[in-house]
């Protein structure tokens, strides 16, 4: 678990994939349980959550004046900004958008979210393409609001769904040979998913006077740099190449979001 910064406030890291944040309904440890044995880190406190299979940023309390602080800045749309990286089915209609859909529980199933124009909790995302790929493109998403699962509620409901997820869109693992002309494996070898696991990463916070990237988790950039090459159009497939460096050097992205 990567520590990427810290204080005597707070501390942010690069939450791996897989791991719950808080209760695991597996009976895994979680997140916190993890930090917890540190030393030093016995009192963390939770400011806000990714999902279990969302990697990416994070940030935790290490008092209660900072929680309560930053559980404030969280509460302040305007004092946060959140980007992730969406591996999506297809291609927007637009290079960019906004996506307002209020958001409640689902009615036939309980550990799902649903769209509901009418009782919905406000919600909304901001998105944009950043790369083409075909029968999948790499989105970012901006969200202005920070619903159970929100992104990727929006972003089936607009008719771009994450690639992969399980919950809402389907599981099938992304294979190289669906992009690689002329891919050929070994008289015996069996061919390895790139990643089989949700498509969306946490990849910068900003709040307050700091701001935080997380390198994007192995198998997630490995798929974009993959899928980069070997499409069609190949590193064109970017609508705007300094978004593809910035990924792999793990700089702010330049977006009009």
């Amino acid at each position: 678990m990567e520590i990427i910064y810290q204080d005597n406030d707070i501390m942010a890291i690069n939450k791996p994939p897989g791991v719950s944040v808080t209760h695991d309904r597996g009976g895994a440890d979680s997140l916190v349980e993890i930090l917890q044995k540190k030393p030093g880190l016995e009192d963390i406190l939770v400011i806000h959550r990714l999902d279990k299979d969302t990697s990416g940023i994070m940030i935790f309390a290490k008092n209660a004046e900072a929680h309560r602080r930053y559980c404030q800045l969280f509460e302040e749309k305007s004092q946060v900004r959140k980007i992730y990286l969406a591996i999506v089915t297809g291609r927007p209609d637009t290079d960019k958008g906004e996506i307002d859909a209020g958001l409640m529980q689902s009615k036939k199933d309980a550990l799902k979210m649903a769209v509901d124009l009418k009782k919905g909790k406000e919600s909304q995302t901001r998105w944009q393409v950043l790369a083409d790929y075909g029968r999948l493109s790499l989105v970012a998403a901006r969200p202005l609001t920070g619903r159970t699962h929100q992104i990727r509620v929006h972003f089936q409901y607009a008719g771009f769904p994450l690639a992969i997820d399980p919950l809402y869109s389907g599981n099938e693992p992304i294979m190289l040979s669906t992009y690689k002309a002329k891919y050929r494996l070994g008289k015996f070898a069996e061919e390895k998913p790139l990643i089989e696991r949700l498509t969306l990463c946490a990849y910068e916070l900003d709040i307050e006077n700091h701001q935080f990237i997380a390198p994007v988790e192995k198998k997630f950039k490995a798929t974009i740099k993959m899928l980069t090459k070997y499409n069609s159009k190949g590193p064109s497939a970017f609508l705007n190449q300094q978004n593809f460096e910035e990924i792999l050097s793990s700089k702010p992205l330049t977006l009009d979001i």
